[in-house]
This record gives C-alpha cells, structure tokens and sequence, in this order.
C-alpha cells in the first residue's frame, strides 16, 4: 500500500485535489490523508465546499492561525513534523506556493520523505513576491514537479536541483475539477441573463490597497460597459473597499451587483455564462479560458501563459487605458480568437496517481 498525504493551506487549494482524491481511491494499492494547515472553523471555508466539490473533509487540521508570513511557515513545520511523526507517509503532494506549502515541504525533505509538487514550474520572475520565493524553494525541494503547461514545465525542467528529480508535464488539474462538475453549476438568484453581464473579482493585496488606482479601475469600469450590469462576488476587505469607492464615486444603484464571495458551483455558474470577466485571479482565468469566455486579468504577468497565448486571457496590469480598450472589445464582440491549451482534458489527476503508484 502506497500512503499518501496531501497538504492543502487555502480555500482555492481544495479545488485542485477534489480530482486527484477521487483518481487514489479508484486506484488499488493506495490511499491517502488530507491535511489542512488551517482550523477546522476556518471562515473561508464555507459549509457547501466539500459538498459542491463531492469531496470528504480533511482528515487533519494544523490549526495554524496567523497573518505573518513567517509565522505561518514555523507554525505549519512544528505541527506537521508531529503530524508525519504518527503518520507515515510515502510521498508529500503540496499544493501551489503558499507559505504553509512551503513549510510543509522542508519538512517532509528533512524527514527523508519523497515530495511531489502540484503546479510546479510556475514563475513571475520577481523575487520581490514572496510566493515567488515559495515556488522556487519548493520546485527546487521536490522530487516530483507535476506541471501544467509547455512554459511551466520549460521552467520546471531547465532548474532542476537534482538527477534524482523527475519533470512531467500532466496537464492543468483545475479542468479536471470543471469537466466534473460543470453539469451541476447552479445559477445564484440572481436577476441576470446568459451572457448579459460582466463578472468581477478582486482579491489582490496590492490592488487593494492602492485605491487611487483602483478607483480609476473602477471608473474605467463604468465607462466602458454601458448599461450592462457588473457582477462582483467579493470578500471581506475586497467588499468593504469596492463598496466605499462606489460609494464616494456616486455609481448609479444596480450598475454593480455587490455581494459576499459564493458557494462553489454558483460561481461556477457565473463565470461559464458571463459575456465576460475582469479578474486579477489566475484560476478565475484560467476557468474563463476553459468556456472560451473573454478575461481581463488586472495584471502584467500570469503564471500560466497559456491562457494568454492559446486562451481567452489578456494582461492589463494597471494601465487604465488598455483596459478601456478590451472593455470595449469585449462588450463590443471583438475578443480575440482563442481555444482550449494542451492537456486541459480532465485526466490530470489521473496521469498523477498513475506516475506516483509506478515509481
């Protein structure tokens, strides 16, 4: 029996495992153990996830609780070296570029324990990011890169630390998760048509807190998209600032419609029949690009340029003007040709399980 533990450290972390979870247990000779480095009553995680994603809960909690960085990272070593000193385990799969993801894989290295890193090869090429430096710790750690696309995997492939490390380019699991259960997306009670208004996120740190920015943003928003209504599923600080800045700027009742961040297949939902997103998410892209769906990515860079060059994406980081431009390209009917990348076939999870449980 191969034994293996998966890390998870945010909300958007249990999307990409809901399909490699299902592809262990139809698989003989493994099983698994999910690990969660936050709290059980973590707010983020909303009551219908696990159900929206048919996936069970996690088996362990850390309870790490922090908003420090570096704490987090001490906070998760400590706990999940005595997690693994009662758990054996014969491979560690983290999950993205999280300071608790990066903490669980110096610890698993330093027990000896073979470590497989899920989106590995993922790069913005400034150092000044402190996920950057996550990613670079954990591709480097690792003894399993699992990549997602042709630039990824370039990366992955070209900075290997070791003879012994072992590149493969498995596809962008977040499909796996949308093929499974883009039948059961559930429109939000909402009064809005398919493809009748423009969907917007926001969750970025950086946006956020500069607000002259973001109110020209939100300006340039209003501006360029007539009568159609905005659509804006928002979070704690996201929410209280957009709403303040609309506020201040007078913006007509309905133009956006407001609200707190929804259950998993009503987003879902959303993004599948919106005529198109502003985002500054690259899974919000990157699920905009697999329905073909125009996006705005409030950014200068992406970790996964297929959705750029194959997809539906385009970068505007914060010029004001080119996003003025491909506001009126996409509510105008002129978006670029795009198509689905290489490997978004759903059976990511799949070629996973079956390259773990043959090494």
């Amino acid at each position: 029996m191969k034994n293996v533990c998966i890390v998870t450290g945010a909300r958007p972390n249990f999307v990409k495992v809901a399909p490699l979870i299902r592809a262990i247990r139809q698989r003989e000779g493994m099983a698994y153990q999910l690990v969660y480095a936050g709290r059980e009553d973590d707010p983020t995680l909303e009551p219908s996830l696990f159900e929206d994603l048919q996936m069970a809960r996690p088996d362990v909690y850390l309870g790490v609780d922090s908003q420090s960085l570096n704490e987090i990272t001490a906070q998760v070593m400590g706990a999940f070296d005595r997690y693994l000193d009662s758990h054996a385990a014969d491979v560690v799969i983290v999950v993205d570029d999280l300071a608790s993801t990066m903490a669980a894989a110096i610890t698993a290295k330093k027990r000896g324990t073979k470590l497989a890193h899920l989106v590995a090869g993922t790069r913005s090429f400034d150092i000044a990011m402190p996920k950057e430096v996550n990613r670079l710790v954990i591709d480097a750690l690792s003894d399993y890169l699992f990549t997602a696309g042709i630039k990824s995997n370039s990366v992955a492939t070209r900075e290997q630390q070791s003879e012994t490390t072992q590149t493969y380019m498995v596809g962008n699991i977040l499909m796996d998760t949308l093929r499974f259960n883009l039948p059961r997306f559930i429109k939000p009670h909402m009064d809005i048509e398919e493809h009748g208004y423009l969907l917007f996120t926001l969750n970025r740190r950086a946006l956020l807190a500069d607000e002259d920015g973001l109110r020209c943003m939100l300006q340039t928003l209003i501006d360029n998209t007539a009568d159609m209504p905005i659509v804006a599923p928002l979070r704690d600080s996201a929410l209280r600032v957009v709403v303040r800045l609309l506020t201040e700027q007078g913006v007509p009742g309905g133009k956006f419609l407001i609200q707190s961040s929804l259950p998993y297949l009503e987003f879902g939902w959303l993004t599948a029949h919106a005529l198109g997103v502003v985002t500054d998410s690259g899974n919000v892209a990157e699920e905009a690009t697999f329905g073909g769906v125009p996006c705005i990515t409030l950014n200068s860079y992406t970790e996964h340029q297929e959705t750029v060059s194959v997809g539906s994406n385009v970068l505007v980081g914060g010029d004001v003007v080119q996003l003025g431009e491909s506001l009126r390209q996409m509510v105008g009917g002129t978006w670029k040709k795009c198509a689905l990348p290489d490997r978004w076939d759903g059976r990511t999870a799949e070629r996973i399980v079956q390259i773990l449980q043959n090494s």
